[in-house]
Formats: C-alpha cells, sequence, structure tokens
C-alpha cells in the first residue's frame, strides 16, 4: 500500500472519534488542509486533548494505539521518502522526449520505422527507454486540433500504455508560448481584475488536473508556463519584452502552483512541479526576482538550452546547474533541447535549426546528433542535473501543414531519417548510453 493510500486509511480512521464526539477531529483534519498532515493531527490529539481523554480510559487507550500506528506510518514513509530522494539524486536521471506532435503525425499519414518495420512511435520511445514524456498544453486553440485538452488525454493515455510517465506542460496560452511571446488565452482576455484572472488560471489548472485523475490519466510532474521569461498573460497587443510587473507575474504564478498542490491533495498524487525559463544563462536572475516577490512550492527548475538562442557553450552547464542548485535548493532538469544531424530539408516548410544551431565539435550528422546528447547528458549530471529531455524528436515531415510552410519545420532534427522513410537514428543511443 502506497504512503498517499495508507494516509488515507488513517484519516478516515479519525471519523471514529468524530463519532466519539471528540471535538478536535474536525480541528485535526482542518490542520491537513492547512499543510499541518498527520504529524500535526497526530500531535494535536494527543498532547493537546490528552484531558479530554482521560474522561473516557476506553478513548484514551485506543487513541494511544492509534497514534502509535500513525507514527510508526510517518517514520516508514519519510524513510521511504528519503530513500527515493537519494537513490534520484545518485542513480535516477531523466531521459525523455516531448512528442507533442506525435497525434497530428500519426493522423497526417506519418510513418516512423525500425529496422525497415512500421512501428508505434510511443512503442518505440517506450522499448528504446524514454523514461519521461513532456506534453503542451495549450487552453483553448482554435487554430488546430492537436495540443488541445482532448489531444493531450489521447497523449497521455499513449504514455501510460506504454508506462512511461507525463510531464504535463500547461503554456497558459491558445497558442505557443516562449520567450517572446505569452499572449493570454481568448476565454481571459477580457479580465481587467487580477484577483478575477489569478481565480481563472487557478480553476483551469485544477479542473483540468481534477478530470485527469478521474480517468486514469493523473501526470507525474506539471510544469505551470512554458519558458516564462516575460510576464505570463499578456494582451497580444500590449506585449512587453523588457520589463516585469513582479508582484502580478508571481501572484499569478503561484496560482498555478496552488492549484496543482489542491489537486494533489484531494486525488492522493504527489505530482511535482516545474518552472520553466528559456536559455541557462537567464534563469540565475529570473528565479532571484522571482523569490524575491514571493515565488514557492513548486520543486523543479526547468531549463531549455538551444546552441542557436544561449550564449552559454557546453562546458559551462555544469557550473550553471550547480549554481541553480546551491542557491534556490530545486532540482535541475533541460525540458528542452535539439540538434540538427542533417541541413538537409525534404518539404517546404523551413527548417529552425541550420548552421547557426551547430555547436564547435558536433557536426549536423546523425553522430554528431548523438555525441552532443550525449555531452549535454554527462555535462548535465556533473552539474548535479537530473533530466535532459528532447524537444519534438518525432516532428517527421507529412503532408499536412504547419500556418508557415506545408511538412515539418524540424524533420532535419528529428530521431528519423527523412532522407530514408523515417528510420531511426543512432539519436535513440541517447536514451540508454
Amino acid at each position: 500500500m502506497s504512503c498517499s493510500s495508507m494516509e488515507k486509511m488513517l484519516f478516515s480512521a479519525y471519523a471514529f472519534f468524530d463519532r466519539a464526539r471528540l471535538p478536535s477531529v474536525r480541528k485535526i483534519c482542518n490542520s491537513k488542509v492547512k499543510s499541518g498532515g498527520l504529524r500535526r493531527g497526530i500531535r494535536y490529539l494527543w498532547f493537546d486533548q490528552q484531558f479530554d481523554m482521560m474522561k473516557n480510559p476506553c478513548l484514551y487507550f485506543l487513541t494511544f494505539y492509534f497514534c502509535l500506528i500513525s507514527l510508526l506510518f510517518l517514520v516508514s514513509c519519510e524513510q521511504g521518502k528519503n530513500a527515493v530522494r537519494e537513490n534520484q539524486s545518485e542513480d535516477a536521471f531523466y531521459r525523455g522526449a516531448d512528442l507533442s506532435y506525435v497525434n497530428e503525425m500519426d493522423d497526417c499519414g506519418g510513418v516512423f520505422r525500425k529496422d525497415g518495420k512500421k512501428t508505434d512511435p510511443y512503442q518505440l520511445f517506450a522499448e528504446e527507454g524514454c523514461g519521461l514524456v513532456r506534453l503542451r498544453l495549450w487552453h483553448s486553440p482554435a487554430w488546430t486540433d492537436y495540443s488541445n485538452f482532448k489531444d493531450v488525454k489521447r497523449s497521455i493515455r499513449r504514455a501510460k500504455e506504454n508506462n512511461m510517465p507525463v510531464l504535463l506542460d500547461f503554456h497558459y496560452s491558445d497558442t505557443w508560448a516562449d520567450p517572446q511571446k505569452q499572449i493570454i488565452p481568448e476565454a481571459w482576455k477580457m479580465i481587467d481584475k487580477l484577483e478575477v484572472l489569478g481565480d481563472s488560471l487557478y480553476n483551469y489548472t485544477f479542473n483540468t488536473l481534477a478530470e485527469l485523475n478521474d480517468e486514469g490519466l493523473y501526470p507525474e510532474m506539471v510544469q505551470v508556463g512554458n519558458e516564462i521569461n516575460i510576464e505570463i498573460l499578456q494582451q497580444e497587443d500590449e506585449m512587453n519584452l523588457d520589463s516585469i510587473d513582479w508582484p502580478r507575474n508571481v501572484y499569478l504564478l503561484n496560482k498555478g502552483i496552488e492549484a496543482v498542490k489542491k489537486a494533489n491533495e484531494l486525488s492522493g498524487n504527489e505530482s511535482e512541479i516545474m518552472l520553466h525559463i528559456a536559455q541557462p544563462e537567464n534563469a540565475m536572475p529570473w528565479f532571484k526576482k522571482a523569490f524575491q516577490y514571493g515565488i514557492a512550492g513548486f520543486d523543479w527548475i526547468g531549463l531549455s538550452y538551444y546552441p542557436k538562442w544561449s550564449s552559454f557553450d557546453l562546458v559551462i552547464i555544469p557550473t550553471a546547474i550547480k549554481d541553480l542548485k546551491d542557491e534556490f535548493g530545486k532540482g535541475v532538469m533541460i525540458v528542452e533541447t535539439a540538434y540538427p544531424y542533417s541541413f538537409i530539408s525534404t518539404d517546404e516548410a523551413h527548417n529552425i535549426l541550420g548552421e547557426d544551431a551547430l555547436h564547435t565539435g558536433y557536426p549536423a550528422t546523425p553522430q554528431g546528433q548523438l555525441d552532443f546528447l550525449l555531452e549535454l547528458t554527462q555535462l548535465c549530471r556533473e552539474g548535479g542535473g537530473e533530466g535532459v529531455i528532447y524537444w519534438e524528436p518525432a516532428w517527421i515531415s507529412t503532408d499536412c501543414s504547419t500556418p508557415w510552410g506545408q511538412g515539418s519545420h524540424w524533420e532535419n532534427a528529428t530521431f528519423f531519417d527523412a532522407a530514408n522513410g523515417n528510420e531511426t537514428l543512432p539519436a535513440f543511443k541517447f536514451f540508454h548510453e
């Protein structure tokens, strides 16, 4: 039985004391909601209410044994959690993939091959050792049928059917959210009061997770915002790239964090929470400001690292990660990276990663792509980082179109050889070497 399940059972047992008309019970249960948890409840019941219980010896002894069992449970769970943390820091390292485009590629007739045979991409990534699937979620995108809630549920189901945990990435937008734009969803566009906007963000986050829980699709990690270098939830025609209203920004982000924590509490899940900044050189100043204004309650710092857009050389990565861990005490993971294996374009969609995406020593070849990933992974680990996720390794070329052209803007940076029928590339070794 899991700790969360055992905790639920112990709290149910408190109902006995409620039926025994012990006034402290409701205070005990409320203490869990207010973050005290079982430990605080047991302390309150045993030490603060002994006088009341001495009036009923049977209740006294029953309470003693109940508290003893509860304390043993707490010790056991704490030891288990500490062991998990130790194992994760020493052994576990997430090697993952953002597979948000896969459903669309499948629906557009895309074919993925291994050893010449057509294969299901989710099954393939699972078999190759992918340890975490990242999925973006847009609020209500009118311009596409993908990365909306319905599509994301389909993706999570495919990941879980192949025993891969999920990192759900809330963009809080109807389209791409990144360092150049954080466009408020159309549904919230007319909200002019910060408290109402915060409630909307909270309710949307909470209700999304609650529905996922009802369908057995709860994610293992939740990302509150995507590449939030600039202020979130801005009006499209008033995009501010130069400054951040930090009280507003932190208030809204904390609302998202609070929603995840409440969804965890009520569902019995323990999803960890991540905040995501593009390019490691931007993370330290951003998080210093965020903490100054009261950001709280998250577990992970997520980073994008693309040589095309970063001023940091690979050799700086260990120091950058270590500095973040030492300064803020959070886990650090690279949640977006990519590298081209070729400059050849096989369709009309212009490829995003060209020669300016290369790092010295790593040519745009299948082996160069793999070597870059292996080196980045090693350097990440040296700095105490705990994961590397490749962005869209399955965004292959198809007959479908993006808003900017037919095909894919990324086929030269996937894990599939576009010039060879989408046969798997050596980059898959990234998951297990």
